[in-house]
């Protein structure tokens, strides 16, 4: 194992709404540092009290008490750590951080930058890191962006979807991108060999036209799902057989007006890639997959957030559900969804500025407890911030439940500063 340096134990900032504690993880020490954003969190389902999350750029950072107090670290491989930070976890308790490469070191001057998919495995609940694993090696121009995984509760199989570019941000029309799937069968030791998911492949230049944000999830009986969007829909892909083979033709599971990629205020990117769910816990809802996403169908000036469902294993799919209960023209934004592994009850946290007239901006926490009909919204951040544009916040936020335990994380920023926190919400106590 390969330890990290530099270990910081954050200040435990506690403050209350609706009488959830809010939790500052980590903060950008100053302004000349790399502020945290961008991300993401699992609880640990041996042992709940033990917490991971990773952001922007190389951060990681534990927690055993819950999420009460945090230590951060920085993360090092030989391939390099290049950010969208992706966190899971095993049923034996390791932990897995998926990120970007960076195997030189220069970032964006590097022809070998984002040459692979990365993971690093923790078998001491975060303390202490492999030095990783890469995945889906290829040559420059070809780069490698955006994974996500999610773990087989079944058989520990991890799964691992991301986009491949020809050429990140290439105009030319010959250069193309595509949605790429491998596997691990022995703790992220060994990887397939990547297959291409998309039936129709995107633009290289990362906008609507772009095969993006593809997030696997696994059904009841080991099922693999996963959506993604791309010109103003979001397509849907699943195989049966522990991701040997997969739909001939991909199912379109929404519109997505206007695209994934959109502008809001304050930020200089905002997007609304999908996120994809299954409700594997005992209630009558199980088996239920749940795509999570935002769009500007509403207006460029009214940012929604919505919900469509299968019951049917993916063949058939609802209409859009609007998530967010307010009765305003503003925007809610950069969303993420989480379902209950015991309870299935459906968990989705978005910034919202329902409450103002100018970028002020809180975080809002949607719970669903009829397998997706109807949502109450619930304010859990203590106090708005007001985000500058010229300050990068990242493509997402993220929340892990578990068992009642709620753990949403998100980015905010202050006195010039960026922080993740996250809030305690324990509904069995």
């Amino acid at each position: 194992m390969i330890l990290f340096f530099s270990c910081k134990t954050s200040k435990t900032v506690l403050t209350k709404n609706n009488n959830y504690k809010n939790i500052k993880i980590y903060e950008q020490i100053n302004q000349a540092s790399y502020g945290p954003c961008e991300p993401s969190i699992f609880i640990n389902p041996k042992n709940p009290k033990n917490i991971v999350a990773g952001s922007v750029l190389d951060y990681a950072h534990y927690s055993f008490d819950g999420g009460k107090t945090w230590q951060t670290q920085s993360l090092k491989s030989d391939y390099g750590v290049f950010g969208d930070p992706c966190i899971v976890a095993d049923n034996k308790g390791n932990f897995y951080y998926f990120h970007l490469s960076d195997p030189e070191g220069t970032n964006w001057s590097s022809k070998k930058i984002l040459d692979r998919m990365v993971v690093q495995k923790s078998e001491d609940g975060g303390k202490s890191w492999s030095n990783g694993t890469g995945i889906g090696k290829n040559e420059a121009p070809k780069q490698q962006d955006k994974e996500w995984a999610i773990v087989n509760h079944l058989n520990d199989a991890i799964y691992l979807t991301w986009t491949e570019f020809d050429k990140y941000g290439s105009k030319n029309e010959a250069h193309k991108s595509r949605i790429l799937f491998s596997k691990s069968m022995d703790e992220g030791k060994t990887w397939s060999n990547a297959i291409t998911l998309s039936e129709i492949e995107g633009n290289a230049m990362d906008d609507s036209k772009t095969v993006e944000g593809a997030v696997p999830a696994v059904g009841a009986k080991g099922e693999i799902y996963v959506s993604w969007s791309m010109n103003e829909k979001i397509y849907f892909d699943k195989s049966i057989d522990n991701g040997e083979t997969w739909l001939e033709k991909d199912i379109v599971a929404s519109n997505q007006p206007k695209g994934w990629s959109f502008n809001v205020p304050g930020l200089s990117r905002v997007n609304g890639m999908p996120v994809t769910c299954v409700d594997i816990s005992k209630s009558k809802f199980n088996g239920t997959i749940y795509i999570n996403f935002s769009d500007q169908r509403n207006g460029t000036e009214d940012t929604d957030i919505f919900l469509v469902k299968s019951t049917d294993n993916g063949r058939t799919w609802s209409k859009p559900l609007r998530v967010n209960t307010d009765t305003t023209q503003t925007h809610q934004f950069l969303t993420w969804m989480s379902v209950d592994p015991k309870t299935g009850f459906v968990y989705i946290i978005f910034y919202d500025r329902s409450k103002y007239k100018n970028t002020q901006t809180d975080v809002v926490l949607a719970i669903s407890k009829d397998g997706g009909k109807t949502f109450t919204n619930k304010t859990i951040s203590e106090k708005p911030f007001t985000p500058k544009s010229n300050v990068f916040f990242g493509d997402y936020n993220n929340i892990s439940v578990y068992n009642g335990i709620i753990r949403p994380i998100w980015t905010r920023y202050e006195n010039r500063k960026l922080s993740v926190w996250t809030c305690l919400i324990d509904t069995k106590n």
